[in-house]
């Protein structure tokens, strides 16, 4: 496998701290590191983004997310190994990863299950982990970049 281009972030190296201060940012929000690691790992996952996927999975196991739930992220639903809370913000990841899926990207039901676990500053942060996953899958699926490989 070959990447298409450098990484975007390299040609364009201003791009970066930005990009590294919002991930920080979304870090300060009140949402467990485990919980910001699995919504990170469910949208690459979606996106089809192999740097994410395995840079995901290294990043949650440092946050001490165990084998069972990275091996079931992908089937979350039908896997016994998450809690309420997690079950809701990977129900989110997917929705706002999917904006362009429905008429209604976060429906009411969704929205109200959110609400039940994360406050008004933890949903922000996880609008904020799943916006710069995004846009990391997006510099990443779309140039081809490596799973593994080092810039």
């Amino acid at each position: 496998m070959r990447a298409r281009m450098k990484n975007p972030t390299e040609v364009i190296p201003e791009a970066m701290q930005p990009i590294l201060a919002l991930l920080k940012s979304a870090g300060t929000g009140g949402v467990p590191q485990s919980t910001l690691e699995l919504v990170h790992l469910r949208a690459s996952q979606i996106n089809g983004c192999g740097v994410c996927v395995y840079g995901g999975v290294q990043s949650a196991r440092k946050a001490g997310v165990d084998d069972d739930k990275l091996t079931a992220v992908a089937a979350w639903r039908e896997a016994p190994f998450f809690s309420d809370e997690e079950r809701a913000a990977l129900a989110f990841a997917e929705a706002v990863t999917r904006l362009a899926d429905r008429p209604d990207p976060v429906p009411d039901a969704l929205w109200d299950e959110i609400t039940q676990y994360y406050d008004e500053r933890q949903i922000s942060a996880l609008v904020l982990m799943i916006g710069v996953t995004n846009v990391f899958n997006r510099m990443n699926a779309t140039t081809r970049q490596v799973a593994g490989a080092t810039w």
